[in-house]
């Protein structure tokens, strides 16, 4: 009796046990995540795309009578699921586009539920409001220069008033006095008169705006060459915010030689419509989508190609001198650079590309804070200091180049131990200290 109760109370405790653990597991599960990483390419929630919307997909099935569990195939692998079911082999007629496979995917129920219990929870996009933000924001700067040159109009006015009483106080003190008033003095003459008089106060203060307007001339020779907030016009109006924020669209899948050459590089047309042969967009994105499929040729309303093809100029925003080398690969993968550290946090960019000043990049999370304007020498060499090629020994970098480095170094133990850098209680070995601020690296 003891002995069954024993196994009976193992058995207890291992079920909930186990039973504890699958609950665990089943609420890791982020459904939202599997979506982005997987289906968001193709599909939304309310809107179809190259796939339809997703939204009560489970219910729509259930209702044309699929067989049980046939859905959960069709996710992994839409011609498994055809093959063995009448109503997926209908859907899958019905579609021009073939669903690629995920067999990562095959058996696991809870993830694909997980996914379709995100879509179902979406909440459907509301109509916006056009207010026009930019209109009313216009007419707040018109208004307020309004006002400035009413105040400057205002303050002449009352600088001749009070110089009008000034000289009637004059001719009447004259008067009284018994002495000559001339009356046909112009304002000049007296200013004049007045200079000469008090030439000590008058010849210091104007050597005092001499040399302010000498140093704000060379203060101002500081601007030249700064790109802040240059913004060139783009041919087509892109969301950022919308592709990368919204859609969780990776910023390589468009830019797909930042990370294996020099430049970032620009998608081509064929890039963008492998979604855009099904995404019409919003009331506002139709007419620049319109500009995509006139590149490309392609005809919306009878779904084919034309073969007449026009090509898509964008203007260069990061535009670095001649002289300058910038080796984007370099940057990204040896140096471990995110790209918001350049670019600013494109999920939220819903503008066109912009050069982000350094006080907007300081603002996001895990940027070295630098001081100098973005794109200039001062901005990159102050980079070159703050950034830390690891937080400990070279060798620990697994790459060659710097293992190599690291041996050398331990030869020469007082250099090594110069440039070693207690930082929060950590080695710190910057991009500077391996010769980042040579001047080779960068001009050629």
């Amino acid at each position: 009796m003891f002995r069954s109760i024993k196994q009976w109370c193992i058995g207890a405790l291992t079920t909930v046990f186990v039973l504890s653990a699958t609950s665990a597991n089943a609420a890791k599960i982020d459904g939202g995540a599997i979506f982005k990483a997987k289906c968001a390419t193709c599909h939304a929630p309310h809107k179809d795309g190259t796939g339809p919307a997703l939204f009560g997909v489970r219910q729509r099935w259930e209702a044309g009578k699929a067989k049980p569990g046939s859905i959960y195939t069709w996710v992994a692998n839409q011609a498994a699921a055809a093959a063995a079911d009448p109503y997926a082999a209908k859907m899958m007629a019905s579609r021009n586009a073939v669903m690629s496979t995920f067999p990562e995917l095959a058996g696991k129920n809870e993830e694909i539920d997980a996914i379709f219990d995100w879509v179902d929870a979406q909440e459907p996009p509301a109509a916006k409001v056009e207010e026009g933000p930019a209109g009313a924001t216009e007419e707040e700067e018109d208004g307020l220069s309004l006002v400035w040159f009413l105040l400057g109009g205002i303050f002449v006015a009352i600088i001749m008033a009070v110089g009008g009483v000034r000289r009637q106080l004059n001719n009447a003190t004259k008067t009284s006095e018994g002495k000559a008033v001339d009356n046909d003095r112009s304002f000049s003459e007296e200013f004049k008169s007045w200079a000469w008089k008090y030439k000590r106060y008058v010849g210091f203060g104007g050597l005092v705006v001499t040399i302010s307007l000498i140093v704000c001339l060379f203060l101002s020779l500081y601007s030249i060459g700064i790109m802040e907030e240059y913004q060139p016009s783009q041919p087509i109006a892109f969301p950022h915010d919308i592709h990368a924020g919204k859609n969780g669209i990776d910023c390589r899948y468009c830019h797909n030689s930042a990370i294996d050459g020099k430049t970032a590089g620009l998608p081509t047309v064929n890039v963008c419509m492998n979604c855009h042969k099904q995404i019409t967009g919003a009331d506002a994105q139709v007419p620049e989508i319109a500009k995509i499929y006139e590149a490309a040729g392609w005809n919306p309303a009878t779904k084919t190609y034309s073969g007449k093809t026009k090509e898509i100029v964008w203007n260069k925003v990061h535009v670095l001198p001649d002289h300058v080398y910038f080796n984007h690969q370099q940057h990204v993968v040896v140096g471990g650079v995110d790209c918001k550290q350049c670019h600013g946090d494109m999920t939220t960019q819903n503008e066109t590309a912009r050069v982000v000043p350094v006080s907007e990049l300081n603002k996001i999370a895990d940027n070295v804070q630098l001081t100098k304007a973005t794109l200039t020498m001062g901005w990159c060499i102050e980079c070159h200091a703050e950034k830390a090629i690891t937080d400990g020994s070279l060798d620990t970098k697994g790459n060659a180049y710097y293992t190599e480095m690291h041996n050398r170094l331990l030869k020469n133990k007082k250099l090594y131990n110069k440039i070693l850098t207690e930082e929060n209680g950590k080695i710190k070995i910057t991009v500077k200290e391996m010769g980042g601020w040579e001047c080779a690296k960068c001009h050629y």
